[in-house]
């Protein structure tokens, strides 16, 4: 039984025992309302958490480890079960049902007001688990690699500026061509213009071309799964980031983060020219929905310029699966679901006046891919059979980091 049918059986096979055990207990047994719904209640949480917890129940996955933290998990059940309780008895002294469909109603109330106060503070709970685990360099010992920083460039359309984003990647990145080495690696994604010819004769280090246009995160995988540098990061090719800043989230992976994201929403972040007005607000309302997907309520998923270990960026991207720009939200949550390391750096951005993105359309196919990445949680897509990653190093506070990438 794949994750999502086991997941829908056992929620379906606690609400049963719920209800049918309050029916049971009131109608049969004559018991008063809130002693059958509190043993009612009571009983489908015990056999959910066993069933949840049983051998082979996947805990890597960050929406369900808090079924292994016996502590947050009966608080939060506590909690549910009182206003559960609460809330139906409320109702029944109230409106005086007299038979047995009547109080299903009701306890359909109850329940529902449960959810709600379960799925919050669920979300307060994971949502300190997965930010504690990010919130300190993980210091792992270097991965390998010939060249000490490579830059990936998705490209489309773009013949008449890359030959300039190469040069200016190089020039401002020289401290790294002269230390370590620099690549440079352009993904042509279906342009129908010659960019892979001009990015070759401009000097780029590796361009890989697809046939046809497949979407920004399918041409930064395809990038980050060929690139050979010890840290690779990636940027748009219209360089709304000047590649100068690259080397400070370059520099902050090489002291130990397992990925560093830019982000527009931090109080540093300098705007030069700003987004259209339709952009920002398609953007914050984008950042709003990605708690469907994310525990960690980041500033900015969107940002395009992030930079990894070059082990985690072959991790990360070795299972990602959305093609459009979701993909950066399906990188969030992989850095969830493997208990990476994510530190969030203020950015510079000059916001092109040029761009491929269109508002509506592309929203829309985000929303879709959002829960296709829930999907694919569920469905087992992201799981790892083995760990890695070489683990943490002592922290600086004397606990160990957790392990990455196990199930």
């Amino acid at each position: 039984m794949n994750l999502l049918r086991r997941v829908l059986a056992i929620g379906g096979l606690a609400t049963l025992v719920d209800v049918v055990g309050l029916v049971l207990a009131v109608e049969v047994l004559g018991w008063p309302v809130w002693l059958a719904d509190g043993v009612a209640v009571g009983s489908a949480t015990v056999l959910s958490y066993l069933l949840h917890t049983t051998r082979g129940s996947p805990a890597n996955t960050p929406s369900r480890r808090w079924f292994h933290s016996p502590g947050p998990y009966w608080g939060t059940a506590l909690a549910a079960l009182l206003v559960d309780v609460g809330v139906l008895s409320t109702l029944v002294a109230w409106l005086q049902p007299g038979w047995w469909p009547a109080l299903l109603v009701l306890k359909s109330v109850s329940l529902a007001l449960a959810f709600l106060v379960r799925s919050i503070n669920y979300r307060d709970l994971m949502f300190r688990a997965v930010r504690g685990t990010q919130s300190e360099p993980a210091r792992r010992p270097g991965p390998e690699g010939p060249v000490r920083l490579s830059v990936i460039v998705p490209a489309f359309g773009e013949a008449d500026r890359i030959d300039a984003t190469i040069q200016r990647i190089r020039a401002e990145l020289a401290d790294f061509e002269l230390d370590g080495g620099l690549e440079v690696v352009v993904v042509d994604d279906g342009s129908t213009d010659g960019t892979a010819s001009v990015a070759r004769d401009a000097g780029a280090d590796q361009v890989i071309r697809f046939a046809a246009n497949r979407g920004k995160g399918a041409a930064v995988r395809a990038g980050m799964l060929a690139a050979t540098g010890r840290t690779v990061a990636f940027t748009d090719a219209d360089l709304a980031y000047s590649p100068a800043q690259l080397a400070r989230l370059a520099r902050l992976v090489e002291e130990g983060w397992d990925v560093v994201a830019g982000s527009r929403q931090h109080t540093g972040t300098l705007t030069v020219v700003r987004a259209g007005r339709l952009r920002e607000i398609g953007g914050r309302v984008i950042n709003v929905f990605t708690g469907v997907v994310l525990l960690g309520r980041y500033r900015d998923t969107q940002c395009g310029i992030k930079a990894f270990r070059s082990d985690v960026a072959r991790l990360v991207f070795g299972h990602c699966t959305i093609d459009g720009f979701a993909f950066d939200v399906e990188v969030f949550h992989l850095v969830e679901r493997y208990r990476l390391t994510l530190a969030e750096v203020p950015v510079e951005v000059e916001n092109s006046q040029r761009s491929t993105v269109h508002v509506v359309r592309d929203a829309l196919r985000l929303l879709v891919d959002l829960f296709r990445v829930r999907h694919n949680d569920r469905m087992g897509t992201y799981d790892v059979d083995a760990r890695p990653l070489p683990p943490p190093r002592q922290r600086a506070g004397g606990t160990p980091g957790d392990g990455v990438g196990h199930s």
